[in-house]
């Protein structure tokens, strides 16, 4: 039993590593005219979370960081990187179960300017979606980025879940990643796992009950 969890347990883990490295080598060697959008989706029984960061090649980074800094100071303020972050969460669109949620800007930074005008620099950004009423079931998650669609380079990715009661089942992408499909599934908010033992529980604290009224009717 345990050689084969340790066996799954590299498995997964050498998955997880390969992965690490394709999407790292695709940041890497992204080109100039390029820029590079890489999405992360963690997903929980109460809402989706979205980790992206952006990446502008040096063709592309004069270009990004005019949209940005609006006031042309040469720097990026608190205010122009959070205008950015918001104008980027209104080409994203997520919906569960073909039904549009709203995205909500919770935290972002970038690079200074002069990263991102060299093509070093990354916008990172987190936006949070509020799922309503979670039910127990198979659902569909979709997510699809438009945003620079002319120069966009994109990935995209379900995170690990942080709770058991989450169960990623699949995920599909389009030929660019613009878009990615998640199917998953959210079990009860009690495991079935624990069922035979709330079970017995239930039945030992039942009869520990009769068997104490018992005694106090005798003692009577």
């Amino acid at each position: 039993m345990t050689t084969a969890r340790n066996s799954r347990s590299r498995r997964i883990l050498a998955i997880a590593a390969t992965l690490a490295l394709a999407a790292g080598a695709r940041a890497s060697a992204h080109r100039l005219d390029e820029y590079l959008q890489a999405a992360r989706i963690g997903i929980d029984p109460l809402g989706v979370t979205i980790e992206l960061d952006l990446t502008p090649g040096l063709a592309v980074g004069t270009r990004v960081v005019a949209e940005i800094d609006t006031d042309r100071d040469g720097s990026i303020s608190t205010v122009e990187r959070r205008a950015y972050a918001a104008r980027v969460l209104r080409d994203i669109s997520v919906d569960l179960d073909a039904r549009a949620l709203t995205l909500v800007l919770m935290d972002t930074d970038a690079s200074p300017v002069t990263a991102l005008t060299h093509g070093d620099g990354t916008i990172r950004l987190r936006a949070t979606a509020t799922v309503l009423a979670p039910t127990a079931g198979e659902h569909r998650l979709r997510y699809r980025n438009t945003h620079h669609a002319d120069v966009g380079v994109y990935l995209a990715n379900a995170l690990v879940p942080s709770t058991d009661r989450v169960v990623v089942l699949d995920q599909q992408r389009d030929a660019n990643q613009r878009e990615l499909v998640v199917q998953y599934a959210l079990r009860d908010r009690v495991s079935r796992a624990w069922l035979p033992f709330a079970l017995s529980l239930t039945v030992t604290l039942l009869v520990a009950a009769f068997t104490w009224k018992r005694a106090r009717r005798l003692i009577d």
